[in-house]
């Protein structure tokens, strides 16, 4: 704009008019109070910070989990060969301007097993003949306030069972999460927030405080990306194309299980009774996930992502929940239907991905 406006200004006198060396100095006050067009507008903070690991818009992945054991309130047991399933995501941006971005995705996430059980094992026997399966949507808003302070909320809903599509889950066992950020974005190199999360992460309902902390070095070699405590990693940039990630995770979710009233399973023959008998039944899985992720650009905007790591169990237990999700948090006493203890493994995920730009 500042430059039309010195065309407008100074193009037709070189146009029309002779150079006269004994005319007056032109007087550049009645200039003053000229101004750009756009400088009363209101100007706002952006949601990225330099360098950050690239936003995914679809991932097509595999998770693959190796041998590890799973012994059922003291009495059954199961032991894993592995456990492995496909994970997709799509993000779709659904508003993106500089006063607002709201982007809509869904999620599928699979999980089936690979071992042998023994008669008592029923949750290791469901978990063999049907695994684990969420579908879920998910929405994030970025608002900014002005140019340092921002609102960031994400919120999603999840059918977490052991179903398939053709023995669907009853609506009703929806699982709703959200979580509400305020924050400040310092520079191009920094932004960080605080707010409180309604999780599932650690396998039951949960509200906790979050922290989210991104920030780039000023050498832009490394950086961190936190969203405590749901994940944080330390992130080495080697080019704007390939990047390493050295971290955690938690991941999980409260599952309904297709469990009678006494823990009895038609499918496997006699009713098998585990411990008291439970009128509906949710699996609380949760789990932490140390891990190394190597990005890479492999043409363009797909990237390749390979991490690797230790998965640790921190809830794998059964929970009576006949008429609906209640709330135990730190420091419930309620007792769980199914005390179990699951091992841990090794893990490796793989996934090709869509960025944004």
């Amino acid at each position: 704009m500042r430059n039309w406006l010195l065309l407008l200004v100074f193009v037709p006198g070189f146009l029309f008019a002779q150079p006269d060396s004994t005319a007056a100095a032109e007087d550049y006050s009645q200039y003053e109070n000229l101004d750009f067009a756009d400088e009363g507008a209101k100007r706002y903070c952006t949601s990225k910070v330099l360098d950050l690991s690239p936003q995914k818009l679809i991932s097509v992945g595999f998770d693959f989990q190796g041998p590890y054991e799973l012994e059922e309130a003291g009495k059954g047991k199961t032991n894993f060969d592995y456990s492995s399933g496909e994970r997709l995501q799509f993000n779709i941006p659904v508003i993106s301007k500089n006063s607002v971005i709201v982007q809509a995705g869904l999620n599928y996430a699979a999980q089936r097993y690979s071992g042998t059980a023994d008669s008592k094992a029923v949750l290791g026997r469901n978990l063999l003949e049907n695994g684990l399966t969420t579908i879920g949507l998910n929405l994030t808003v970025f608002k900014p306030l002005n140019e340092k302070r921002f609102l960031l909320f994400q919120g999603s809903s999840d059918l977490n069972g052991d179903y398939s599509f053709n023995k669907f889950l009853n609506l009703k066992f929806l699982k709703y999460s959200a979580a509400l950020v305020y924050g400040w974005k310092m520079h191009e190199r920094l932004m960080y927030g605080f707010g409180l999360s309604r999780t599932y992460r650690v396998g039951e309902m949960n509200y906790i405080p979050v922290f989210l902390y991104n920030y780039t070095a000023p050498n832009r070699k490394w950086g961190a990306e936190v969203l405590f405590p749901a994940r944080a990693h330390y992130r080495r940039t080697f080019s704007s194309r390939s990047l390493l990630l050295l971290g955690y995770e938690l991941e999980g979710q409260s599952y309904r299980m297709n469990i009678d009233g006494n823990f009895s399973y038609p499918n496997f023959g006699n009713p098998l009774t585990v411990v008291a008998p439970i009128n509906g039944a949710e699996l609380r899985r949760g789990e932490l996930r140390i891990r190394a992720v190597f990005e890479r650009s492999i043409k363009n905007f797909i990237w390749i992502s390979a991490q690797a790591g230790f998965r640790y169990n921190y809830s794998f237990n059964v929970d009576e929940v006949p008429n609906g999700d209640f709330f135990r948090g730190f420091f419930g006493d309620q007792t769980y239907g199914m005390e179990n203890f699951l091992g841990n493994t090794f893990y490796s995920m793989v996934s090709i991905n869509l960025v944004s730009p």
